[in-house]
């Protein structure tokens, strides 16, 4: 049986070895390389090693293994490379990426990704506490366990009642601060005290501008740090320094930044609801067509605090569901080249070893291994999750609107998170419907268009496929 050892083991030695290995990091589904030397990558014997899904060159060097499975090999491949190097990997690396991120990334991209960098941390909080609150709440539904309820509820609401805190935490350590002083100066914005702040004739709310206002109460009190260390004498600074940046970022944002970031909020949520319900069809045609590109240059998780604002406002983010067919699509146009290229064992059995994880929303490992390669079935693909987004998107139209109590899951996967303004049967068959329409939609298009007469004509490798 393949261990996450042994798979950790046999990447090393392709990316180069522990000498051009400079920073190590996970998120979700992609183990993340810092590498000083992209050109001794050996890309072809990483495909083929068993569990790599796929291979993204961006930032960092990225390799899709899926999710469980990163969480596991992550720590057993720093441990190799940590053995092999010892102290140097991190001071060298924080440098060599910095430099190359420097080169290669624009500053829209180096936002995106600092951005998703605060959030990503936080996305199983959120899907554990989400499926609670999503089971809590048919258990209220059908009276079931009565007494159950209140300790299920508190369990599942623990967690976003105090995500300000966790965010500040985050935003400081991502922008170079303390860590305990960005969640201290964030912890004012969800504080029940601060209903008792009168600023401008107005008293304030407790979680009022919610997440946006936990990062931008976390990134000033950074800024107002840095600027003290600069300036208190060595002597004075543990006790000056922390002093000042928890009193005038505390300031700031009780009388400025939590009015903004309200504002900023409920201006997300109302937007949100108006794209959906005035031009459902649409808007979900463009979101779900449009996402898997944005998937594939891994600036998805951008809109997690969109995602976010709209959970903590809400209850539930109306545009997952939406987001979510995209996926869909990828798995019907995956099928079609199943039906297609029959002849081509290689390529089927990528298919049929991803297909589960597609069908669970996890879409890299059919976007990296089966559309991507071939070129037409990744635009195919797209067009399949348009056709579902519209479906969905047509409902809100109608005023049933569907949404997701916590981000993450997608697919099947998002079946326990679902809620919205209609009874939890109405919201699935919807979801549901979409899902079947991206699925169709995505196979048909593959079929008809996505594929080249040569292509279509011959068995087609995996090695002889035009990547793109």
């Amino acid at each position: 049986m393949h261990t996450s050892h042994d798979t950790a083991a046999a990447i090393l030695p392709l990316v180069g070895g522990p000498a051009n290995v400079t920073s190590v990091a996970h998120c979700m589904t992609r183990l993340r390389l810092g590498l000083a030397d992209r050109s001794l990558v050996d890309e072809e014997a990483l495909r083929a090693v068993p569990g790599v899904l796929g291979l993204v060159d961006d930032d960092t060097y990225q390799i899709v293994l899926g999710p469980g499975v990163v969480a596991k090999v992550t720590p057993e491949f720093e441990a190799l490379v940590g053995r092999t190097r010892a102290g140097e990997l991190a001071a060298r690396g924080t440098e060599l990426k910095a430099a190359q991120q420097q080169r290669n990334a624009t500053p829209l991209k180096r936002a995106l990704r600092r951005l998703a960098n605060i959030f990503v941390p936080l996305i199983p909080a959120l899907i554990g506490c989400g499926v609670l609150a999503g089971l809590n709440g048919l258990l209220v539904n059908l009276g079931w366990l009565p007494g159950a309820t209140p300790a299920l509820a508190a369990i599942a609401s623990a967690f976003m009642a105090l995500i300000a805190v966790f965010v500040g935490h985050n935003t400081a350590k991502e922008f170079g601060g303390t860590p305990v002083l960005g969640g201290a100066v964030a912890a004012v914005v969800v504080y029940p005290g601060v209903a008792k702040v009168t600023a401008f004739g107005v008293t304030l709310a407790p979680g009022q501008g919610g997440v946006l206002g936990a990062l931008a109460a976390a990134l000033l009190g950074t800024y107002v740090e840095k600027w003290c260390r600069s300036r208190v004498p060595a002597a004075l600074d543990v006790l000056v320094t922390p002093t000042l940046t928890v009193l005038v970022s505390g300031l700031v944002t009780l009388y400025g930044l939590m009015y903004v970031a309200g504002g900023v909020s409920s201006a997300i949520g109302t937007a949100a609801n108006w794209l959906l319900t005035t031009t459902g069809a649409f808007a979900g045609l463009v979101l779900g067509g449009l996402f898997l590109p944005l998937v594939m240059l891994g600036l998805h998780q951008a809109l997690i605090p969109i995602h976010t604002t709209l959970i903590d406002q809400q209850g539930h983010t109306v545009l997952l569901p939406v987001l979510a067919m995209a996926g869909a699509g990828q798995v019907g146009a995956a099928l079609a080249v199943y039906v297609r290229l029959r002849h081509d064992t290689s390529l089927r059995t990528t298919i049929r070893s991803a297909l589960p994880a597609g069908l669970l929303g996890v879409g890299e490992p059919l976007i990296y291994g089966v559309s991507l390669p071939l070129g037409r079935p990744f635009l195919t693909a797209c067009a399949g999750g348009a056709a579902g987004g519209a479906f969905v998107g047509f409902f809100a139209m109608l005023g049933d609107t569907v949404g997701a109590t916590a981000i993450g899951p997608s697919g099947w996967a998002l079946f326990p998170l679902l809620a919205g303004n209609r009874a939890l049967a109405v919201s699935a068959a919807i979801y549901a419907g979409g899902l079947l329409t991206a699925y169709m939609a995505g196979f048909l298009t593959t079929y008809a268009f996505g594929f080249t007469g040569e292509l279509a004509s011959r068995p087609v490798s995996r090695e002889a496929a035009p990547r793109r």
